[in-house]
């Protein structure tokens, strides 16, 4: 707060800027990455360089993006110490469905650099950016281990929701199907300044490569699941015979779904991770014969 009073800085809202100020939460999230020096650490979101000092002490490199140029310089000033840190004045996406193939090629080089090296995210994320950046570098085939990310509460239970639920969603399946996902900690508004109007959660997401190596096709996945999801309450045979209706007549979606056992009255919001995978992979193998 000093640091901002001293440069006339003001917290920017549209770019979900709530910092957290508890050190000892801090050290936490860093304790709970289980941080080497073979690790190479993406940050998104450094604010002024409180935990990228921290990481700096544990991991080997440290590779922090931040968009905002006010920010920028404070996290510059406080790490300009830490010979291992790389501070990128950079927007950590492409677009909402891409990470920036400018950073995708640095932590890539970087890796290379360092041989058996693991590649993790722990970072305090901007509320505006978290879902595309988590989800995004699942979908990337950059070859991360884990993350540890404060993100709004919400969303953490939208991660780790199950069939069924209200929350249970694209994202819920996506990551559940690739990844083991748990809220380490929930914390609420008065650990951060400005104080959020919403309760947020330390997650830890680790990758399981037994999960992942179910899916045949990674980028249909998603794309099936957000288009799938977005009319979660409708009946599955419905959603799906409208998704392909360029690709599969309406009896090639029945035989599918007649294959797989599902009954016409079936939704999926009801259906479990590993039933979605398969519904995807059988659905992929379709489109790409009528194609």
């Amino acid at each position: 707060m000093e640091l901002f009073q001293q440069h006339g800085f003001n917290p920017r809202s549209d770019l979900g800027q709530n910092f957290l100020i508890d050190i000892n939460l801090i050290e936490f999230a860093v304790r709970a990455a289980e941080l080497c020096k073979d690790d190479l650490v993406l940050e998104v979101g450094p604010g002024t360089g409180g935990m990228t000092t921290f990481l700096a002490e544990e991991a080997g490199k440290v590779v922090s993006v931040e968009v905002d140029s006010n920010m920028f310089a404070l996290a510059a000033k406080a790490t300009e110490h830490c010979e291992n840190v790389t501070l990128l004045h950079r927007d950590i996406l492409k677009n909402k469905n891409t990470i920036s193939p400018e950073i995708t090629e640095l932590l890539q080089y970087e890796l290379a650099q360092r041989p058996g090296s693991h590649l993790k995210l722990v970072a305090n994320l901007p509320y505006s950016v978290a879902t595309p950046v988590i989800a995004n570098l699942v979908a990337s085939d950059l070859p991360w281990q884990r993350m540890v990310c404060t993100i709004q509460l919400e969303l953490g239970e939208k991660m780790i929701a199950e069939p069924g639920a209200d929350s249970y969603g694209a994202l819920s399946v996506w990551l559940q199907a690739q990844c083991s996902v748990k809220i380490l900690r929930r914390l609420g508004p008065k650990v951060f300044w400005p104080r959020p109007k919403v309760n947020s959660a330390i997650m830890s997401i680790w990758r399981h490569d037994g999960r992942g190596s179910r899916i045949d096709n990674k980028a249909f996945f998603l794309d099936f699941l957000r288009r799938l999801f977005h009319q979660r309450r409708k009946l599955l045979r419905r959603v799906l015979v409208g998704m392909y209706s360029k690709q599969l007549t309406k009896l090639q979606v029945d035989e599918v779904l007649e294959e797989l056992g599902h009954t016409e009255d079936v939704r999926a919001e009801t259906l479990d991770v590993l039933t979605l995978v398969k519904l995807g992979n059988r659905f992929g193998v379709a489109v790409k014969s009528a194609e």
